[in-house]
């Protein structure tokens, strides 16, 4: 595959820039993206404040350069550097395609390739978290600012536009003034059902995991006051808490309060965890009691590969992965004694667990795998750079 002219007039592989805000969020959701374009024979570079420690990572032979993204929308000076840093990295290496994940840095790449008007650009908004939920006068000024900077560089513009959820869809579009026919969905950032297979519930007590970033919006609070809850009821369970902390975020809870929850045995925090298929395979149940606007979490899909029944919240993404009553239960969210209830059902009824788990295995072979997901964002890079190549 050789099409694009490099600057000194030789023929080379199409690049492909991807923008990231984290390498952890890189490695866990958009790597298998990164691969899959090195296979179709792309020349890849990723694009992240971390690219130093990422570049002692990889082994792909990926390429990493360094763009001082700030997750959150902020201090003007500093959005400023890093979109004349992104514009340099742009014009030096002239990708044929940029992708870029999460809302920030979709505004970012959608701004500079609106006012470029190159290269093709393919943003994934992963959920919209907790940003268009705020109601302080500093949140609805920086909504609206952000709306007004959706509209110039995601509506107004060229981007691609991929949601993974039916909810973000219609609200991007809506807030944005994206065309229809520029949005697409993926089913989450895809699982591999080889290594994610399904098996036979461990021996021993009951086992309820909760992996996330440990932020209080992803219900870390709720899940915690469901395990006093229970223990009061004498209904028996281990709660466990998998992820790190996550302290740049507004809702971050301190490791202070996760040790002191696991010294009174309330719940035991194991941190980050590096293997989640083993940490699904032991366990039950897995739960992610989110208050807040998901993408479709990974967790959940991981869990569900498993053959792990979910407990979750009525909220965009996340009923978008759990079937009420068919692969788990939905409960409202900040509402402690319906997780409870809901979470007591499953750990009491053996039959339903193993019922739900394996339709929950059989629903993620629906469109939710690596293969699917990688395989549509491919195809949305090939379409988008054969309409942009001029008629000859």
């Amino acid at each position: 595959m050789k099409t694009q002219a490099s600057a000194k007039g030789e023929c080379t592989q199409p690049r492909l820039l991807l923008v990231v805000n984290q390498l952890e969020s890189f490695l866990n959701h958009r790597l298998p993206i990164a691969l899959a374009a090195q296979k179709a024979g792309y020349d890849v570079h990723v694009a992240m404040s971390e690219a130093d420690e990422a570049r002692q990572q990889d082994s792909h032979g990926l390429t990493f350069h360094n763009l001082p993204l700030i997750r959150s929308f902020g201090n003007p000076v500093r959005e400023i550097r890093s979109l004349r840093r992104l514009v340099g990295l742009i014009d030096d290496i002239r990708p044929d395609v940029v992708h870029a994940f999460t809302l920030k840095p979709s505004l970012t790449v959608g701004l500079v390739s609106h006012i470029r008007k190159r290269p093709l650009t393919v943003v994934s908004i992963t959920g919209l978290g907790s940003f268009f939920a705020g109601t302080s006068a500093t949140d609805r000024v920086v909504q609206s600012i952000a709306a007004i900077l959706g509209r110039l560089a995601l509506g107004a513009g060229n981007a691609q536009v991929v949601l993974q959820n039916e909810d973000d869809l219609a609200l991007v579009g809506r807030r944005f003034g994206i065309p229809t026919d520029r949005m697409s969905l993926t089913k989450g950032s895809g699982v591999d059902l080889s290594a994610f297979a399904p098996q036979p519930e461990p021996d021993g007590p009951i086992r309820i995991v909760l992996a996330a970033r440990m932020i209080a919006d992803k219900g870390i609070r709720e899940f915690v006051a469901a395990a006093r809850l229970l223990r009061e009821q004498s209904i028996e369970a281990k709660f466990v808490l998998a992820g790190g902390l996550d302290e740049e975020n507004r809702s971050a809870v301190e490791a202070d309060e996760l040790t002191k929850w696991s010294n009174e045995e309330v719940v035991d925090w194991i941190g980050r965890v590096s293997d989640m298929a083993a940490l699904y395979r032991g366990c039950h149940i897995a739960c992610l009691p989110s208050r807040y606007r998901e993408g479709v979490p990974k967790s959940l899909i991981e869990a569900a590969a498993c053959g792990r029944p979910a407990v979750t919240t009525d909220m965009p993404g996340c009923r978008d992965i759990v079937v009420d009553e068919t692969t788990g239960l939905i409960v409202p969210p900040n509402n402690v004694d319906a997780l409870a209830k809901a979470l007591a059902r499953l750990i009491i009824d053996d039959d339903l667990r193993q019922k739900f788990g394996a339709a929950a295995r059989k629903h993620v072979e629906n469109g939710y795998s690596v293969e699917a997901v990688t395989g549509q964002v491919m195809a949305l890079y090939e379409t988008g750079r054969r309409a942009a190549r001029p008629a000859s």
